[in-house]
């Protein structure tokens, strides 16, 4: 869980969020046998639903050649060159077919995840609103109290999926 920084390697949602007994362990590649199968590079932490839906799926070859596979997070960037997230709906979508299908395979676009993905969203625009809202807030309550509350709404967001980068603008390189 250290390598992931307590995170799912799929979803990125925190134990802290889901809770240690949604945390289970994925053979990354399924098809592996003997000692490779178990070899710590290829165990990585997957929240139940994430492991759940990806049972021991592994692209086919004739699909491999076209570019679908799963990410290996501990070898590439995911999030921000395969997969990127839609500022609208929240939902997650892949401009590889290596992304495309790490998002479907993992079921990445569960109502729950979407859900959680709109939240760190709505909170996020909230803690930057932070000086404006803190100075109207001062007239309610004292200071001590509103840092207290930044200081909280910080930490919810640190156990939130992280922030996904949303897809690039036409004409951008990357």
């Amino acid at each position: 869980m250290r390598d992931f920084e307590g995170r799912c390697a799929y979803s990125l949602q925190h134990v802290n969020r889901v809770g240690v007994r949604l945390i289970e362990v994925d053979h990354f590649n399924p098809k592996l046998r003997g000692l490779e199968r178990n070899n710590y590079s290829n165990l990585f932490p997957s929240t139940r639903h994430c492991n759940a839906s990806k049972r021991d799926t592994w692209p086919e070859p004739h699909f491999a050649r076209l570019g679908a596979r799963f990410l290996n997070p501990t070898k590439e960037q995911d999030y921000g060159v395969h997969i990127f997230e839609d500022r609208t709906s929240a939902r997650l979508v892949g401009i590889t077919p290596a992304g495309k299908y790490h998002i479907r395979c993992c079921d990445l676009n569960a109502p729950h995840l979407i859900l959680e993905r709109a939240e760190r969203a709505r909170l996020r625009r909230l803690l930057n609103d932070y000086p404006v809202t803190a100075k109207l807030a001062l007239q309610i309550v004292n200071e001590g109290e509103m840092l207290d509350a930044s200081a909280l709404l910080r930490r919810v967001l640190e156990t939130m999926i992280p922030e996904i980068p949303g897809p690039p603008l036409p004409g951008s390189t990357g």
